[in-house]
This record gives C-alpha cells, structure tokens and sequence, in this order.
C-alpha cells in the first residue's frame, strides 16, 4: 500500500512510492486505516532528518505523528515547513535567526519565539481549506532556492536556472520567460525573506 505522504512544492499530501530526502511533520493526519483525513493539526510544520540515534518508527502507526516525506528542504520550504528544532538544531538556529532579520524591523536573537514564526508562516502557506496561499514577484525579485508556479508546474529557481520539479528530481523547465515576469512564488513570502537574508537549503542532486 502506498501511503498519502509524499509532499509537494504546494504542500499536497500524495501517494507516490518514492520516500525522499527529509522526514517531515504536522500532527497526526491519519486514521486506523492510514488514511489521510486532515491536511494538519497543528501550526508548527518541520522538516526533519531521515535518521537520528535511537529512534526506528512504523510509518502511520496509531497514535503517532503522520511522517510525511520531501524530495529535498526547498520542497519542505515551499510546502511551508521549517528546520526541526531537535533533530536539525543548527539548522533551526540559522533559519531562526534569517528569519528575524528579512522579517523583523528591529530584532535580537532569541526575542521572537518559533511559535510567532510558525503562526505567522501559517498564514502564508495554507488558507483556511487547505489551498495554498501563494503571492506575486518578477522572476529577477525570486532568490535562488525558492518554489514559482508556472501554469500549474512547479518551478525551483536554482543557480539562475529554472528546474521543473518531479517526486523522482528535477528536469531543465524548457520555457522562456523575461527577467521581469510575473509569476506567483509558492514559498511562503517570510520564508523567502529568509533565503534572501542567506539561509541556503538543501537540494536534490539531480538540480546540478
């Protein structure tokens, strides 16, 4: 059985078998069954890695949290998920601290919690049914690193090249667009802010 838990750069749950670089995380979202039955539970969606210490899990076990999986961290970010805490620290730390200099006038370290930047992130990725919030910028304005639709394909802007993504990698998106065009970026805007600021995600090597 192929389980509803491969995530996409628009943040769907879908059922492909391929498991992918990260682990991630949003609350328990299946049933008995290891059906998907909520888009999330909580606010506060990490990325975590494949393996830590001590920990082996059953996938969609009863009572635990629905272990969802990404091709790489710029698909978790443009889904809306951010650096665990625990298993990720340093990285949590850094996309921590970027984050409150693209997004906070004045800022110290340490004088926002994580749990203001998920709210405040959650407003950015997901609407209220579950469709994904998204926002407009010229293609020159997109960094590096960060998710634009492109008639309904996702698109990573990857060392000034544009990659159509796939659950199995990334192709070479063979339009052409002017440095100034529009489109709708996917990764939630404070997010982008922090790439900018220099907080530079893992990607699949297939983008190389």
């Amino acid at each position: 059985m192929t389980l509803q838990n491969r995530v996409t750069p628009f943040g769907q749950l879908k059922a492909i078998n391929s498991r992918g670089k990260f682990l991630g995380n949003r609350g328990i979202l299946h049933n008995d069954e290891k059906h998907i039955i909520k888009q999330w539970r909580h606010k506060a969606w990490v990325t975590c890695r494949l393996d830590y210490p001590g920990i082996r899990r059953e996938i969609f076990s009863k009572g635990n949290y629905s272990e969802l999986f990404f091709l790489d961290e710029v698909t978790a970010l443009s889904a809306g998920h951010r650096p665990c805490g625990e298993c990720r620290r340093d990285d949590y730390k850094r996309f921590k601290e970027l984050w409150q200099m693209a997004n906070l006038e004045s800022c110290e370290s340490g004088s926002i919690s994580i749990a203001q930047i998920d709210k405040q992130v959650h407003t950015e990725r997901a609407g209220r049914d579950g469709t994904k919030v998204t926002y407009q910028s010229s293609l020159n304005e997109v960094p590096n690193g960060v998710f634009i639709s492109i008639n309904g394909v996702a698109v990573l802007k990857w060392n000034n090249k544009l990659l159509e993504w796939s659950a199995d990698g990334y192709s070479k998106y063979e339009g052409v667009l002017p440095e100034d065009f529009v489109v709708d970026v996917l990764t939630p805007k404070s997010v982008v802010g922090a790439v900018k600021a220099g907080y530079v995600p893992q990607v699949h090597h297939s983008a190389d």
